[in-house]
């Protein structure tokens, strides 16, 4: 009888662990989410001299200067310390 309430124990770890990590999986991937970003967009391949920006800042407001390039670089960026207006 110990026996049988061992194995029906593990079944139910088992079965829970099994749809913890098939619920994990399902989860979008961490670059998927939507969040403050910035792409700065260089003259050229040395990426020395920006001609261009183009996001959305820590609190929404939409960042757009200058022209976009085929030279570019996107940063996430982290908004730990700053207060949104309502």
């Amino acid at each position: 009888m110990r026996r049988l309430l061992n194995v029906r124990i593990l079944v139910a770890v088992v079965v829970i662990l099994v749809g913890v990590g098939i619920y994990v999986s399902s989860l979008p991937k961490s670059d998927a989410l939507a969040g403050p970003s910035l792409c700065t967009y260089y003259k050229d391949a040395t990426y020395r001299k920006a001609v261009g920006g183009r996001g959305t800042g820590c609190c929404g407001e939409v960042i757009s200067w200058g022209v976009t390039s085929k030279y570019v670089k996107c940063e996430t960026l982290l908004c730990t310390d700053v207060l949104c207006p309502n």
